[in-house]
């Protein structure tokens, strides 16, 4: 039995809840974590019923107290999946199910932003894509008006958890930053473009000043249901890449860190934008969001493959992943097949949803090995794509920070290295949005000051791996990647 102060932590996944108890410095005590379902009704859909998350989210609380008897949580911090959208009514009820980030559908709606003035879209200081809040929430409104005619709000999937935690309807930078309907340089939802897309400006709700304000406190009857005690305070929470890079301790300008999960993530620390910074020649094709401290940013290339397309290459060639990542191991050979990871388009540098995969290049002698290597090396060449996009790294010599469940294994952190020509460093944080979000707790419950934030968060670093020989060859065969792709991808710009 534990009578220390512990947070809870609950980082709301794609398709799994983890819910951690975290001591105030962030050490994680105990965790547990649920799945559940993402639907594709139609090609190029991503939906989940909120109620579902809910549920998960319950069971998954009051698993990990049981693992920590006595364990009376002072805080509750949140992190979870960015992008998506929320509809529900004014007591919190989701009015259909949320549009998720890896949803497609709202291509046509990236017309109106292509119509809207240099001066408007510079604002929003970030690539158009289809998969962002604001183009599903413009598809929602011309599509299924009478459903958003009975809606109150439009949250992010971690805003709806709070509301449903406190009662309190709220958003906060870190998500709202990356939904292109934010105004960098106001810190503030943008008028003109929820204009533009024929948004219901009531359905955005008042923004919180940052991730560890407390937002709340836990309502009686929520608190009986997941076994805790009531009125204990809730952070704003993060999105799951600012909530990351805060557990991970990434602070410091010109730190870079890479995560490979569903998708591939590169976020390095930045200074706040300025205007003439914002107003540059061309629309950019790396993100720009707001951290998860008070007034921190972050610059990220994010993309499209890492582990969505390697499990479909593994299901396809019918192996386990240890197989799958134990070719990693295996020699390049000049003429290995080529494959493009883009199964269902590409973000940095791309920002291009008719990018498709393919191998190339097959002969007779190639088997399952071959292709299975040929995979992990595609998605290494995407990562550099995306590496090389980000502004101010240097493009040799480089140190990055490994992160995430994708790259434990030695062979594949190896082929990486030799790849992104980067020496790479593992950071000692599992779960680190889960540990971020336990952060946001003590901060919301004046248990950390943001110094102390700061200083609790750094993790330990171990060296893991460095370019070596296979570099110069891997080289060769990125060039051959590029050109592949140069000369498949589809003709017609997107208009």
């Amino acid at each position: 039995m534990t009578t220390a102060p512990t947070l809870l932590g609950i980082d709301l996944g794609t398709s799994s809840v983890k819910v951690v108890l975290t001591d105030p410095t962030g050490s994680v005590l105990t965790q547990a974590d649920a799945d559940y379902p993402v639907d594709r009704p139609h090609p190029g859909w991503a939906e989940s019923d909120p109620e579902a998350w809910w549920a998960a989210v319950r069971d998954t609380v009051r698993r990990v107290l049981a693992q920590l008897p006595g364990a009376a949580p002072a805080g509750i911090g949140l992190s979870g999946q960015m992008h998506g959208v929320v509809l529900c009514s004014a007591e919190g009820r989701p009015v259909r199910p949320a549009v998720l980030w890896a949803d497609a559908r709202a291509e046509d709606e990236l017309t109106v932003y292509r119509s809207l003035s240099p001066e408007v879209l510079a604002r929003l200081a970030n690539p158009i894509s289809p998969g962002m809040a604001g183009p599903a929430l413009g598809w929602l409104h011309r599509h299924e008006p009478a459903t958003v005619a009975s809606a109150r709000y439009a949250l992010q999937p971690k805003d709806w958890i709070r509301a449903r935690l406190t009662g309190r309807f709220a958003a906060e930078p870190s998500d709202a930053s990356a939904t292109l309907l934010y105004d960098v340089l106001t810190q503030g939802w943008d008028e003109t473009v929820v204009a533009a897309l024929g948004i219901r400006r009531d359905l955005l709700p008042a923004l919180l000043p940052f991730s560890g304000a407390c937002a709340g406190h836990l309502r009686t009857e929520v608190a009986t249901e997941l076994g805790l005690p009531p009125k204990i305070p809730v952070a704003a929470g993060a999105g799951d890449t600012a909530a990351a890079a805060l557990g991970s301790g990434l602070f410091e300008p010109g730190t870079v860190q890479l995560t490979i999960g569903t998708g591939i993530q590169i976020v390095t620390p930045v200074g706040p934008p300025t205007a003439d910074a914002v107003h540059g020649p061309h629309q950019p094709v790396t993100h720009l969001y707001r951290s998860a401290t008070r007034d921190g940013w972050y610059a990220m290339a994010a993309g499209l493959t890492g582990g969505q397309t390697l499990d479909w290459v593994r299901r396809m060639l019918g192996v386990e992943w240890s197989e799958l990542y134990a070719a990693a191991g295996r020699d390049a050979r000049p003429d290995d097949p080529v494959f493009l990871p883009h199964l269902v388009g590409e973000r940095t540098p791309y920002m291009d949803t008719r990018l498709r995969g393919s191998w190339t290049g097959l002969n007779a002698r190639h088997d399952r090995a071959a292709l299975l290597y040929s995979a992990l090396e595609g998605v290494a060449f995407a990562t550099a794509d995306a590496l090389d996009a980000l502004p101010g790294i240097p493009t040799t010599g480089r140190d990055l920070r490994l992160a995430g469940g994708g790259t434990t294994t030695p062979a594949w952190r190896d082929l990486l290295a030799n790849v992104l020509d980067a020496r790479l460093h593992a950071v000692d944080v599992p779960a680190a949005s889960a540990r971020g979000s336990g952060l946001l707790a003590a901060q919301a419950a004046g248990m950390l000051t943001a110094p102390e934030l700061t200083e609790v968060a750094r993790p330990h670093t171990t060296l893991i791996a460095s370019p070596g020989a296979r570099a110069e060859l891997l080289r060769e065969r990125r060039a051959l990647y590029l050109v592949t792709l140069r000369t498949l991808r589809p003709l017609r710009s997107p208009s």
